[in-house]
């Protein structure tokens, strides 16, 4: 990247950071479909959960430093029960979910990706979950194949994971498929064999089955810091005569880059959590600056100034110049 280039690319960063976002339009119809789009064009996206409208801004508005942006944000079942301060178990019921997806939308043009947990305990259930999705403008919607009480993947065999029967979970997605009414909405099939222990042979079958069942592709998941069974999940997927698109979160993993996790087959990469991993430890930090100083005075250089607040989202409403 020659100087030229450097310097307008840190000036957009800065700029970026500290000034007033800009609220883009963009319709339905248009951020439903922009993420096969993106996928066709560039082969591959990555995305950043959002669980606010304010962490939408941030997934619209950050930008790397030789220019990279994010494609997609991800509506994260666990960073949307975290913030409403309850556990990852389904407690917090699709409409709740869905509120927090309209915050986001409402202020970004990205398209987004809807955890979607099970799916729900039945397959009608899941019906209308897609309708609700594709008619916000949702791109995709991801499901795992597990039962049961849900526990967080990254528990692992700490919790009890117990698999969907195959064929039940596979009418499922077919369900859904039948539910969407344009060409545009995506289900993905998230495997959790390899979560819950039951390995790579078990994955495929499931990978397999999902796509006959009409999956538009599979996200593949491990809570293992090294991506020895991810990418020999890949090599295999990749063989297959039917394969579609995979989805990778290498929220464990994360030694690896989103280019090598490309080269190995993924279409998309997945920032599940980070958003919200980052936030909880600076806002803890501040208040216990508070407590022990009975003022907030330390925790000034950790916060923005009251200005940058006040100018970091206006439209300029009522200023008399």
């Amino acid at each position: 990247m020659n100087v030229i280039r450097k310097a307008t690319v840190a000036a957009a960063v800065q700029q970026t950071r500290w000034s007033s976002y800009k609220v883009p339009g963009v319709t339905v119809d248009q951020r439903r479909a922009s993420l096969k789009k993106k996928i066709a064009e560039k082969g591959f996206v990555r995305a950043i959960e959002a669980h606010s409208g304010l962490t939408g801004l941030i997934a619209e508005h950050a930008v790397g430093a030789n220019g990279e942006k994010f494609d997609a944000t991800w509506s994260s079942s666990l960073t949307s029960s975290s913030v409403m301060g309850k556990p990852d178990i389904e407690v917090v019921d699709t409409t709740a979910r869905l509120r927090i997806c309209d915050e986001v939308m409402d202020v970004t043009s990205l398209p987004m990706i809807y955890d979607g947990d099970t799916g729900g305990p039945a397959s009608e259930i899941f019906h209308f979950t897609v309708k609700n999705l594709e008619r916000m403008g949702v791109s995709a919607c991801i499901i795992e194949d597990k039962t049961g009480l849900k526990q967080n993947s990254l528990f692992g065999t700490e919790r009890k994971q117990q698999l969907a029967d195959i064929d039940e979970f596979s009418e499922k997605i077919a369900r859904g498929k039948a539910a969407q009414v344009t060409d545009e909405f995506m289900i993905f099939a998230r495997l959790e064999a390899l979560i819950a222990g039951y390995g790579h042979d078990e994955a495929m079958l499931r990978a397999r089955a999902f796509l006959d069942a009409g999956a538009d592709g599979v996200m593949i998941h491990s809570k293992e810091k090294e991506p020895h069974e991810i990418y020999r999940f890949l090599e295999d997927y990749n063989k297959l005569p039917n394969r579609k698109m995979v989805v990778v979160v290498p929220t464990t993993y994360n030694s690896q880059t989103e280019q090598e996790l490309h080269e190995r087959g993924a279409s998309i990469v997945i920032h599940a959590n980070q958003m919200l991993r980052a936030a909880y430890p600076a806002m803890m930090g501040v208040a216990e600056k508070i407590l022990t100083h009975g003022r907030s005075l330390e925790a000034d250089k950790d916060l923005l100034s009251v200005k940058q607040i006040l100018n970091l989202i206006d439209d300029g409403t009522g200023k008399t110049n």
